[in-house]
């Protein structure tokens, strides 16, 4: 991953650096909005009106982004217009927001997406050459929002699914199911909002490399009936994981089998997702492989020193069996990601040395961001229900 130090920009007719005049505006702005700017080098050009303001600083949603370590100081011009340009970022969907005088605000140019557990601002910087998740003149799925009541947690909950472009038309069809799932500080939204998964989709079945399916995003957190109920961020605790799982295994399976036209058996069910949402895969489906036999596991946080006889209740104490039902049992992490990348190595190898067959893929160049998880699942999908 490139390592990102700041320009800025002085808005009273003298610059020490700008953005290229073949800048174009974000396709993330709001619509209308000239800025955030993004040259063809991929510097990016923020800008924000705070005349009052003493200070104003760019915060790029954590370290493990394409943008750089924030806070950066911004450069206030003659008009009150706080301005700040980066070297080249790393392609992709990066979150970010301002901080005014301390304050944390939203981009007011820029659309926003649910991460960090907010709605926070986001940026797509494109990668030159790449269109797997760009919409083309293809048909397309649709992408359908789902509300249903779980007993489980005694409320309402929504799901997001995508059926493929043929589901409509073809009415005697039934599909295989991929159940996907966000990370933590984020939603159900999150892989097509940020990820683009439906397009990703799109494209593949539309060039034969990807079977249709049906794939189904949830709300990775949960709070059982009458327990207290934790935010959002905390979404990797054990009271929330473990509640979640049974609203998947009682609540949202079923309700997808009733619903829409499924393949409901576990050769044709997978679950995959990111990071908080690849622990979640782990947890449930190693515990259910009478429910599950495809696994995707992006970036997600892996037990060192694994113990095959006993790490997830024994899954792999029994190689033979193991292969026998698991179709496919996949990792991803980012080379710029060094605290997911070495635990999924070493585990794929683990489980290699074990006689378990595995699949892993690195990333190049990008960190625990939405451009990995994109990759990811671009690999990821077109290995599946063959």
């Amino acid at each position: 991953m490139y390592r990102v130090s700041i320009c800025l920009i002085l808005m009273c007719g003298f610059c020490w650096a700008q953005a290229g005049s073949d800048s174009q505006p974000a396709s993330s702005n709001v619509r209308g909005a000239e800025y955030p700017r993004v040259s063809s080098d991929l510097r990016v050009t923020f800008r924000i009106k705070a005349p009052d303001a003493r200070k104003v600083q760019l915060q790029p949603g954590g370290d493990d982004n394409g943008l750089g370590k924030g806070p950066i100081d911004m450069t206030r011009g003659a008009d009150g217009t706080w301005t700040v340009t980066t070297p080249p970022a790393v392609p992709g969907f990066h979150y970010y927001w301002f901080l005014v005088d301390g304050l944390a605000v939203n981009d007011p140019a820029s659309e926003t997406y649910f991460g960090y557990a907010k709605e926070s601002s986001g940026i797509e910087v494109p990668e030159k050459g790449v269109d797997f998740y760009a919409v083309k003149d293809v048909p397309h799925g649709e992408v359908r929002v789902r509300w249903y009541y779980a007993k489980t947690t005694a409320a309402w909950r929504r799901a997001v699914v995508y059926t493929p472009a043929e589901y409509d038309r073809n009415a005697l069809a039934r599909y295989p199911v991929l159940y996907l799932q966000h990370g933590s500080g984020e939603d159900e939204r999150g892989w097509t909002n940020q990820g683009r998964a439906n397009f990703i989709l799109d494209n593949l079945i539309a060039e034969g490399k990807a079977k249709p399916m049906i794939v189904v995003m949830e709300q990775g957190y949960a709070t059982a009936a009458g327990a207290a109920q934790a935010p959002a961020a905390q979404g990797r605790g054990g009271g929330q994981s473990s509640a979640f799982e049974q609203v998947v295994l009682n609540d949202l399976i079923p309700m997808i089998d009733a619903t829409y036209r499924t393949l409901a058996d576990r050769d044709h069910r997978a679950m995959a997702g990111l990071s908080m949402g690849g622990g979640q895969t782990l947890q449930i489906t190693l515990a259910h492989l009478d429910k599950f036999s495809w696994i995707g596991s992006f970036s997600s946080p892996l037990r060192a020193g694994l113990d095959l006889k006993t790490a997830y209740g024994g899954a792999f104490a029994d190689a033979a069996a193991f292969t026998k039902k698991v179709h496919l049992l996949w990792f991803g992490a980012g080379t710029a990601e060094e605290r997911m990348l070495a635990p999924a190595l070493a585990m794929s190898q683990t489980l290699k040395q074990a006689g378990i067959e595995n699949v892993f893929y690195q990333s190049p160049g990008t960190a625990h961001e939405w451009q990995t998880w994109r990759r990811d699942l671009h690999e990821f999908a077109p290995l599946l229900f063959r």
